[in-house]
């Protein structure tokens, strides 16, 4: 990694993020980035070809909503750091906006990777999603049957990293595993195939049997969580590893040059959407893994916005 810089300046306690936080503390300045930063994503998506209004049309006006009471598990209580807005959804999560948008924002962050590439944004996801299983390739060599990817999302992340494996090993098995019911409902609605497993639950404690997998993944989790979730989540998959299994996570960069030197606005408008943005990027992964009882941690900047940090289950 190139900068000597562990953070930017615009996270933790250093004056600037103190002046964005006081900024954002301010209601109706916070309402108005909140619809800022909306705009932004949806002018980004829809510049480049991502179908944002047609998509959350098409999922509104489908039948899926009737099959959220299936998905949910009604024993769930939601911990304090979920129920708070994320994504400028005043319900973050918790609701069919952000379950409905979800794939289409996707596609636009991987669009703000390569901004000068002129990719379109299936060549984005592709190469976004490629630079993550590249990374797995090259530091996982143990083979790999049993998978589970924690904070799944609406399953992007899941059966891109399925099929990755399944071309290695036709029988793999994966385990999407999200706390909102709304994001799981699309994502079995977007899995025609039926080829993964969807589990409604929080991945600090998800009632899963111990050593059941070869790999978990957290794939742009992480910075959406306070430290002490994310510590408590390290520990749940220690114990979910087989013997010799291996974590693996992709989020943001805090030594990127590109994150560290976003212009105001975009830090603020982020800042604005991201209520854990300054846990995260003061947050040492590398030793919460290593306290977590995991060896041979490796991290690689893994495309110019995002590091992968894998790690192992010594048996």
């Amino acid at each position: 990694m190139d900068s000597t810089k562990l953070k930017p300046d615009w996270a933790g306690e250093d004056l600037l993020s103190r002046a964005v936080n006081l900024l954002i503390g301010s209601q109706p300045i916070y309402a108005l980035m909140k619809q800022q930063a909306r705009k932004v994503l949806i002018k980004t998506a829809e510049k480049n070809g991502v179908p944002w209004r047609n998509t959350y049309k098409n999922l509104s006006e489908s039948n899926l909503t009737a099959q959220l009471p299936q998905i949910t598990n009604p024993d769930i209580t939601y911990p304090d750091y979920y129920n708070v807005p994320f994504h400028a959804y005043d319900q973050g999560n918790l609701c069919w906006d952000a379950a409905f948008e979800a794939e289409s924002a996707t596609y636009a962050m991987a669009l703000r990777v390569w901004p000068s590439d002129n990719l379109t944004w299936e060549a984005a996801q592709e190469r976004l999603r490629s630079s993550f299983h590249q990374v797995l390739a090259q530091t996982i060599t143990r083979p790999v049957q049993t998978i589970l990817d924690i904070g799944c999302s609406v399953g992007i992340s899941t059966i891109a990293l399925h099929r990755f494996y399944q071309a290695q090993n036709p029988a793999v098995t994966t385990t999407g595993l999200d706390l909102s019911p709304y994001m799981l409902t699309v994502a079995n609605h977007r899995d025609s195939h039926n080829e993964i497993t969807w589990r409604h639950g929080p991945a600090e404690q998800t009632g899963l049997p111990d050593q059941s997998f070869d790999l978990i993944t957290l794939q742009f989790v992480i910075h959406e969580l306070p430290r002490q979730a994310t510590a408590d989540i390290f520990r749940e998959i220690y114990r979910l590893l087989k013997d010799g299994g291996s974590i693996a996570l992709v989020d943001n960069n805090p030594q990127s040059q590109v994150i560290q030197n976003l212009p105001p606005v975009l830090f603020t408008l982020m800042k604005s959407t991201e209520p854990w943005s300054d846990d995260y990027y003061t947050f040492d992964v590398e030793t919460a893994l290593r306290t977590a009882g995991f060896t041979q941690i490796q991290t690689c900047e893994s495309d110019p916005r995002h590091r992968t940090i894998t790690a192992h289950k010594t048996p």
